[in-house]
């Protein structure tokens, strides 16, 4: 059997597609689909891990697609589901039999399945709820009634727990005799007899130890429980920032309720960064390579129009020095370079504080030494870049004048950049608001307005 990872020597480089779907595998794949071939449809697709068929499935047009999951039929499994995009999930949901998708739902880990169902319409929820054993939807049920984008949304219901008074042999004897565990698990949790969580076991020392040994004795230094209210961006920072591979969810009172996984912290750091991306390019959070035409139209169009608007504001400016311009064209041809390499130079600051904030390295403590920072940098990159544009000047139209103008706008909006870069992202955050969602707007028209007015001001006083 084949998998989709090349074998690769220590002197051999991996290119940049080492890990894409190899081109000759989804023509086979398409191909099979087009002459309805299911039996080699199945052998093509068996080697592929669930994100790759995933990958696959969010590649090819709906009608394929479609055509490819009817053929598949049964093989399908929750695998896929769990790592396929929202845009494309409800879909494929939508097209399989009912049969397949309760039997790939019952597969699934409990934190997968109610990540499956939050994204979905009311009815889509019914079906997968459905499907699922009793005990499976009062668990799917209980932590749908969490907060969104809580820990309780977050955790996993399966726990592999002991008492704390336990041996090491009578946990090893407890997991062998059990059917029930966990996929993936890396904790043994220890419970007092309220079930309230102590201390944890890794299942490195735990297999490393002698059986008489009490667990007590060689559970982990550091400890951390996770409330199951907590936001699950906290929940990541915390993973994060403390190398934490597992955390037992606690409830209201203390007691053990669920275990929160390092995957799932990452995939929400995942999440967080790739929305940070979207926000700050202003096309929606939830924007997709699948989404249709209209949806995506309809996510950027809002965006568009504040900077149409905005736009406007800086043609104003512009509007009030239109006798300076008609007598010295010279300043129609120089001035987007000022607003240019000041909304470049504030999109670098602002790139850098919203990472910052997101990363909670930007804090009161420190953000005036960060701003100062910023300012600084505008000062000397306007310096450097006000030497070479005013010398173009100078000599492109033979005024001295004109090039020591340019060079002074240059600088003083490098520095405001740097500024409002930096400064617009912390108020905004202070405030509640996203910093990532915003920030880019405000910055963009303060560097483009702020670099027509001094620019054309700085040309009416000294050249006309």
């Amino acid at each position: 059997m084949t998998t989709g990872i090349d074998e690769v020597g220590p002197d051999q480089t991996r290119d940049e597609d080492a890990y894409a779907l190899d081109r000759r595998t989804v023509a086979a794949i398409l191909y099979a689909v087009d002459v309805d071939d299911r039996e080699k449809l199945v052998e093509l697709m068996e080697p592929l891990h669930p994100a790759d068929i995933a990958d696959l499935l969010e590649q090819i047009n709906p009608y394929d697609r479609t055509r490819l999951i009817r053929l598949y039929d049964k093989e399908f499994d929750g695998d896929i589901l769990s790592e396929l995009d929202e845009a494309v999930r409800e879909e494929v949901i939508s097209v399989l039999r009912p049969d397949v998708l309760a039997e790939a739902v019952r597969e699934m880990e409990s934190d997968d399945v109610v990540d499956l169902l939050e994204d979905l319409e009311e009815p889509q929820q019914e079906t997968i709820l459905d499907a699922l054993e009793d005990s499976e939807r009062h668990a799917a049920e209980q932590a749908l009634s969490y907060p969104e984008n809580s820990a309780g949304r977050l955790m996993q219901r399966e726990v592999v727990m002991s008492p704390e008074h336990w041996t090491v042999g009578q946990a090893i004897d407890f997991m062998r005799a059990n059917d029930d565990l966990p996929d993936q698990f890396y904790h043994v949790v220890l419970v007092d007899p309220r079930l309230k969580p102590i201390a944890q076991v890794t299942l490195g020392k735990l297999m490393a130890t002698r059986r008489e040994k009490h667990l007590r004795d060689i559970a982990d230094e550091e400890f951390y429980t996770i409330p199951v209210d907590q936001d699950e961006e906290d929940v990541a920072y915390a993973f994060n920032q403390y190398h934490l591979i597992s955390a037992p969810v606690v409830d209201e009172d203390g007691r053990l309720v669920g275990v929160i996984t390092i995957d799932d912290a990452m995939a929400v750091l995942d999440e967080e960064h790739e929305e940070d991306i979207l926000r700050l390019a202003g096309v929606g959070e939830e924007s997709s390579i699948s989404d249709s035409v209209a949806a995506t139209s309809r996510r950027r169009l809002p965006w568009l129009t504040v900077n149409l608007c905005t736009a406007i504001c800086a043609s104003l400016v512009i509007s009030q020095f239109e006798a300076a311009i008609d007598q010295l064209v010279a300043l129609a041809i120089l001035m987007p370079i000022v607003a240019s390499m000041g909304g470049n130079a504030g999109t670098q600051s602002l790139t850098v504080a919203v990472r910052a904030l997101a990363t909670r390295d930007l804090t009161g403590a420190n953000v005036a030494r960060v701003i100062r920072r910023e300012l600084l940098v505008g000062l000397l990159n306007g310096l450097c870049f006000a030497i070479v544009l005013g010398t173009v000047g100078m000599m492109w139209f033979d005024s001295p004048m004109l090039g020591v103008v340019i060079g002074t706008a240059l600088v003083v909006n490098m520095i405001i950049a740097g500024f409002v870069g930096t400064v617009v992202p912390v108020v905004l955050d202070r405030l509640g608001a996203d910093p990532a969602l915003a920030s880019g707007t405000f910055v963009t028209t303060t560097t483009d307005v702020m670099g027509f007015f001094i620019f054309l001001g700085l040309a009416s006083v000294v050249l006309l």
